[in-house]
């Protein structure tokens, strides 16, 4: 059997995961062992955060919600069942875009079904 040297395939792996570090501050960006330690945590809280995204995204349309219905006189909890009896099939996401960006529709759309 002829002799297989790995040099080249470990340096490859240590410049890939040295290029991904690239930004960290100190060690964490030139030495391999702590880069592999840091980029396992940082992996580890983009996944989180990916999930923390959609969280924080629904409690700001629902803030932003909040503000616009508390100006036409109403609440989400009172304006929410009366959305759906009368069929609209706007998701919350929508409805604030509607009245950030077009307060005017939104005013009538609240008016016409409250």
């Amino acid at each position: 059997m002829t002799r297989i040297k790995r040099g080249v395939a470990a340096s490859k792996r240590r410049k890939n995961l040295l290029k991904r570090t690239k930004g960290f501050s100190n060690r964490r960006s030139t030495n391999f062992v702590y880069a592999r330690q840091a980029l396992l945590k940082a992996d580890s809280y983009a996944y989180r955060d990916r999930k923390n995204k959609k969280r924080d995204m629904r409690a700001l349309w629902l803030i932003r919600l909040g503000a616009a219905l508390r100006e036409n006189g109403t609440t989400w909890s009172k304006f929410a069942p009366v959305l759906k009896k009368s069929g609209v099939g706007l998701n919350r996401k929508t409805l604030s875009e509607l009245a950030v960006q077009h307060p005017a529709i939104f005013d009538q759309l609240v008016k016409s079904i409250a």
